[in-house]
Formats: C-alpha cells, sequence, structure tokens
C-alpha cells in the first residue's frame, strides 16, 4: 500500500546556476524563472504533493493581511494569478503532482479564535487551484501546569479544559460550514476534515463527528510535539470507526520507525519538513543516507556570519588572519574530494579554523567519519552527484538547502522500505 507524501513550503528553492566558488548568483538571475524546487532539480520527485498553508501566503491577521505573509506581495500576486499548479510547476515536464492546502493553524494557536472566515478559506483554495483543502481548524494544545499550589492547578486545568472543548465545539462548527459551502460551490476541491483532541477518546469522537458530516478524507492535527506512542493510541481508536473508504492524513508527523503502526491503522498520507530542516537546523544529523544520518562540515563565510563579525568588531579576531583560515578550508576540502591532499590536513585547518569562530572541538571526529566516507561520492539523487563535497559542507542557503533537498530524496526511500 502507497503513503502520499507532502512536502510543506516554505519557500524552498535553489539557484542552479549558483558558483560555489566565488559564492554569488548569475548577474541576471530572475529568482521566479531561475530558481527551482525539490522536484525540479532532484532526479525523481520526493513528494507526492505540496502542502502549502494559507498563513504562509496571506498572513495570520484577521482578514488575511498579505503583508503578513513571508510571501512578497510580487510572489503572492502571481500565486493568485497563476494558481498553485503552475506556480509551483506541478505538471510541468511529465510531472503529476498534487497540492494541498491548509490554514496554518499553528500561527494563531494563541488567539481565542481563527484568524479567518470559512468562506474565507474556501475562497484561498478555489481561486488558486487546490486538489484538497483542510477545513478551517483550531490547535487544541495540552500542558500541565507546574510549579503552581494544587488549588492553582486545578483552576488552571478547568480552564482549561473548558478551553479545549470550546475549540473542539468550534471545530466542529466550523468543519460544518465549510463542507457545505465545498458542496454549495459544487465540490472545486476535495474538503479535508480537521480532527483535534486533547486526547486519545476526544480525538476519535472528533473524527467520528468528520465522518457523520461526510469527510472522505481526514487530516490528525496538533499532534507535532506528541511522542509516537500518543498518536498510536489515537490512530488505534480511530481505527474502530474509521470506513475503508476513509482517507486519513496526518499533519506534520513522519516518525519512520512507526510507519508501519501507522499503516496498520489506516493512514494513507503524512506531511513533514523534518529532512529539509534537519540539514541545517540540527546539531548531527544534517547529511542524511539511507538508513544513517552524518554531520555537515561547518565553514561559516566570514563576511556573512553575525557572530564573526561580532569577534571582528570587537577585536578578538583578525579578519584577514579569518578570511585566510576560511579561504584554506575550503581549498583544502575541495583538494581532498579529488585526492590532492589527505584527510590530517583537512582536519588540522578545520580545527584551527573552528578556534576563530568559536565552533566546537568535538566535532572533529564527526567530520572525520563524513570525509572518510564520502557519502556523496556514492549517491546519484541529481544534487551529490552535480556539485560533489559542496553538498556536505554547512555554509549558506544554496548548499544549506539542497543538502536539505537531498535528505528529502533519502527520506522518501526509506519510507518506500518502510512500507515494504
Amino acid at each position: 500500500m502507497k503513503v502520499e507524501f507532502f512536502f510543506p513550503d516554505s519557500l524552498d528553492q535553489v539557484n542552479p546556476y549558483f558558483n560555489f566558488i566565488t559564492e554569488q548568483y548569475p548577474k541576471h538571475r530572475i529568482r521566479q524563472r531561475d530558481d527551482v524546487y525539490a522536484h525540479e532539480i532532484l532526479k525523481f520527485s520526493p513528494y507526492d504533493g505540496i502542502l502549502l498553508s494559507k498563513a504562509m501566503v496571506d498572513g495570520s491577521n484577521k482578514g488575511g493581511s498579505r503583508s503578513s505573509g513571508k510571501y512578497s506581495a510580487a510572489m503572492t500576486q502571481r500565486l493568485y494569478r497563476e494558481g498553485v499548479s503552475k506556480f509551483f510547476r506541478l505538471q510541468k515536464n511529465g510531472r503529476n503532482l498534487m497540492s494541498m492546502g491548509d490554514c496554518g493553524a499553528f500561527t494563531y494557536f494563541a488567539k481565542s479564535e481563527p484568524v479567518y472566515t470559512v468562506k474565507e478559506v474556501v475562497d484561498f483554495y478555489e481561486v488558486l487551484g487546490f486538489d484538497r483543502g483542510v477545513s478551517l481548524d483550531h490547535i487544541i494544545f495540552t500542558r500541565k501546569p507546574e510549579g503552581e499550589t494544587s488549588d492553582e492547578r486545578d483552576k488552571d486545568e478547568r480552564e482549561m479544559l473548558r478551553d479545549h472543548k470550546r475549540r473542539f465545539e468550534l471545530n466542529h462548527k466550523n468543519a460544518e460550514e465549510f463542507i457545505s459551502e465545498v458542496q454549495k460551490r459544487g465540490n472545486p476541491f476535495v474538503p479535508v476534515g480537521a480532527a483535534h483532541g486533547w486526547n486519545a477518546e476526544t480525538r476519535k469522537e472528533s473524527f467520528l463527528v468528520l465522518q457523520d458530516l461526510g469527510f472522505n478524507h481526514i487530516s490528525l492535527g496538533g499532534m507535532v510535539r506528541r511522542p509516537a506512542e500518543d498518536v498510536i493510541e489515537a490512530l488505534q481508536l480511530i481505527s474502530e470507526v474509521k470506513k475503508k473508504s476513509t482517507k486519513l492524513h496526518l499533519l506534520g508527523i513522519t516518525k519512520l520507525g512507526h510507519m508501519s503502526d501507522f499503516l496498520q491503522h489506516g493512514v494513507t498520507s503524512i506531511d513533514s519538513t523534518t529532512p529539509l530542516r534537519q540539514a541545517f537546523m540540527d546539531e548531527k544529523d544534517n547529511y542524511w543516507i539511507k538508513n544513517d544520518r552524518f554531520t555537515a562540515i561547518r565553514v561559516p563565510q566570514v563576511d556573512a556570519s553575525p557572530a564573526f563579525k561580532r569577534k571582528i568588531r570587537s577585536g578578538s579576531v583578525d579578519q584577514g588572519i579569518a578570511l585566510a583560515s576560511e579561504r584554506e578550508c575550503m581549498e583544502l576540502l575541495r583538494h581532498y574530494d579529488v585526492g590532492k591532499t589527505n584527510l590530517d590536513n583537512v582536519l588540522n585547518a578545520l580545527y584551527e579554523y573552528e578556534l576563530l569562530w568559536g565552533g566546537k572541538e568535538q566535532r572533529l571526529e564527526r567530520y572525520r567519519r563524513i570525509l572518510e566516507a564520502k557519502p556523496w561520492k556514492t549517491c546519484k539523487c541529481g544534487i551529490c552527484d552535480e556539485i560533489g563535497i559542496e553538498v556536505a559542507i554547512f555554509r549558506g542557503a544554496e548548499r544549506n538547502r539542497r543538502r536539505g533537498f537531498h535528505n528529502l530524496s533519502v527520506f522518501r526511500q526509506e519510507l518506500e522500505d518502510s512500507l515494504k
């Protein structure tokens, strides 16, 4: 059985003509024309579709103020003009990728009410031409008050439970209005209900309400921060009432080690940015290979690192020495990649540079591991075999995003293996 994987968009593109030696973009670069997505630069698409949040585009202010979204005004105008499929080039060059929209409820979870109306959300999905759209939802976060007296804790928990129930009912009211509005417009996209709860029992109840409302696709949300055991517990209860025809999506959850459990309980699609984000957010597991992880080699740019600039301004680091050390590291890494220098020379240069910019000495053994293995030499993803060791260097958006794209391709392979 196949599990569809959607990749949440966060303006992740790279420029195929970026010069890694000079660290420069082409002189006449036009981002919307020249920069590419993961499904365009990799040899195969690592995902089945793109997930785009309304909050990413229009922001999270009441009425959808476009100025507060991450999209620029020009990008937003082009998206609304072209539609989601053309904007992301989902159907270009023989590709057949899907699109799914959601509200981006994480951006307004602290507010008492969602910042959009049902009509605004349906308009967003319909005008942009999404294949699927998630109903207007409000996340129910669970927390346990700490550092309080028992009376204060009991009061907080009672107030929190009242808010949970209010959001619970609000989600179902919005879902009912949402599916009615979609049907009234002739079903321009597949409506996806958003099930939320504060424990396994209420998540099951929410799922059942949505299924009874007529949703054939239902997503389980608000569980990104929950352990896998909580997700599986909810899925076990949901599977008791789930119709065979109902599709189940996990919002923001992958957890490959538990994929067989998810599949057993009827999960048909997932989404996550984890493989991409780990390329530049994780301390250790930046560069993935199938069933293993490596640490990318940090060589920060002297002229682009705020920490480095502060050290230079304070006089604790000489700019000329820093630039020379940076240049030596990059040259030696490239020479090592083609067999022109030995590993100890590279590690010594990296150690001296780490002392300058304030890195961590204990990374050197992890650097030794990736440099000895040279995993980019055997990877045929379309990035590693194109730029070589550059993909393993933690440095700037062009390298880091490419490494994230590579990680997505590895994740896809691991996902398919886990389903077997």
